[in-house]
């Protein structure tokens, strides 16, 4: 079994071994190369202590003395090198309160989380496999490293990333590690709420989004995002659906790009849901301004996993405009409407979305449905065509148009623009100077 391991990595191996050092290629880069895969890092293990392996390299980086880590610098990329160590207790379940350098690999490989990450390699040793992972990789197999009560106790992040692994690369959860999942769960209250947001954004970015059902089967949406498990639990009685919230979430992510911003958006354009649920006197239930409802939470549920702004901004403006165009009775002038308040850069991502939302429905009405969806995209083709004025910026005049013929600086000035703008939605021919220009002058706006 031969890796193909890159020759700035291997100059870092050759280097260490030629010093008397032990050193290894070590986890993910081993997992991903052993399954045809392109790794994204190299990491190296080795039995050389931090302060060796920095006199070996001309650029290093401190990454993490305490625990044996050291980055070496090779033409512009950091590779990780970190001493073989034993972990102490781990009273806070997120990291040990003491680590131990040690010169035995089997001791280093030994605390690692998952089988599938605790192989190493080298080019002329081979593979070291000592808790059976490339078994486990045959068997696309989720196991823990010897006891998994031990492993999860030691650092709880690994309960969620378990089924991360698990939605990555297509793999099942074995039995014990599952059990052990269920009875540790609850320490991931322990886990800072920034590696949380790591796990769970390459999770739901995942090839199988799917997972998501996982993380409440086993208690961890209760712990990191309980409005899941109350979207799992609203029924939709109602012709439109055939399941309830929560399933009909997982449908949509499943036919949004994986992108952070499409992935958020389609997990959370439903949230509202529980709180909007109403059912009427033939029990037949409605959601009557769940978008509307949606986005303040959807923002605030973003917030707390402490995602980029970017990401909470696109991703809550998607959950509020989810529903646009719903009802048959879009008429070309309500559409520009829409389109201005939503911003036209957005109007890609609500179509990718507004389909997905579609195809996560039941065939109920489905050819109206298709149908009030083509004259969408009929009615975005003509606009863009036409190219009307949708924003202030599009306006025949300006700011300073508006002030040559005495209209004051200020709140009177940004009304005025928005009044014109107002007109030429509704009527995108009175997009003219002279036309604004005289409408202006007639305009009484405190």
């Amino acid at each position: 079994m031969t890796i193909r391991i890159p020759q700035d990595v291997l100059w870092i191996l050759n280097k260490l071994n030629q010093a008397g050092h032990e050193a290894y290629v070590v986890g993910g880069c081993v997992r991903d190369s052993l399954m045809g895969r392109e790794p994204n890092d190299w990491d190296i293990t080795t039995d050389a202590e931090p302060l060796q392996v920095k006199g070996l390299f001309r650029r290093t980086i401190d990454t993490g003395l305490q625990h044996g880590t050291v980055t070496v610098m090779n033409h512009g990329v950091g590779y990780e090198v970190t001493t073989y160590r034993l972990d102490g207790e781990y009273d806070d379940h997120r990291r040990p309160d003491s680590v131990t350098f040690s010169k035995n690999l089997a001791d280093d490989l030994m605390r690692r989380d998952f089988t599938i990450n605790a192989m190493a390699y080298h080019p002329e040793k081979g593979l070291v496999d000592l808790y059976g992972g490339t078994e486990d990789l045959e068997e696309k197999r989720i196991r823990a490293v010897g006891d998994p009560d031990a492993r999860f106790n030691e650092d709880a992040l690994r309960i969620l990333r378990a089924v991360r692994f698990a939605a990555q690369l297509g793999f099942q959860i074995e039995p014990e590690t599952r059990e052990a999942i269920r009875k540790h769960v609850k320490e991931l209250s322990f886990v800072s709420i920034e590696r949380i947001e790591t796990e769970l954004t390459k999770l739901i970015c995942s090839p199988h989004p799917e997972e998501m059902e996982e993380l409440c089967q086993l208690g961890i949406t209760s712990v990191i995002l309980p409005e899941f498990d109350r979207m799992m639990e609203t029924p939709q009685n109602t012709p439109y659906h055939y399941t309830d919230v929560g399933h009909h979430t997982i449908a949509v992510m499943q036919h949004v790009s994986p992108t952070k911003v499409m992935r958020y958006a389609a997990l959370l354009h439903d949230v509202a849901k529980p709180d909007c649920r109403f059912t009427d006197e033939q029990g037949v239930d409605h959601f009557y301004g769940h978008p509307v409802k949606g986005e303040p939470m959807a923002r605030s549920v973003m917030k707390r996993l402490r995602l980029d702004n970017k990401t909470i901004d696109e991703a809550s403006l998607l959950v509020r405009w989810h529903d646009f165009g719903l009802k048959g009775d879009l008429t070309e002038k309500t559409f520009r409407k829409g389109v201005s308040k939503m911003g036209l850069e957005h109007f890609p991502a609500y179509l990718e979305i507004r389909r997905a939302d579609m195809d996560g429905q039941s065939d109920y009405h489905k050819e109206e449905k298709e149908e009030g969806f083509r004259r969408i995209l009929e009615m975005y083709e003509k606009l863009l065509e036409e190219k009307p004025a949708l924003t202030i910026k599009d306006l025949a005049v300006n700011g300073k148009d508006l002030m040559e013929i005495g209209i004051p600086a200020g709140p009177k000035l940004g009304g005025t623009l928005k009044a014109l703008l107002d007109l030429v939605l509704e009527d995108p021919a009175r997009n003219t100077r002279e036309e604004l220009l005289r409408e202006a002058g007639q305009m009484e706006i405190s």
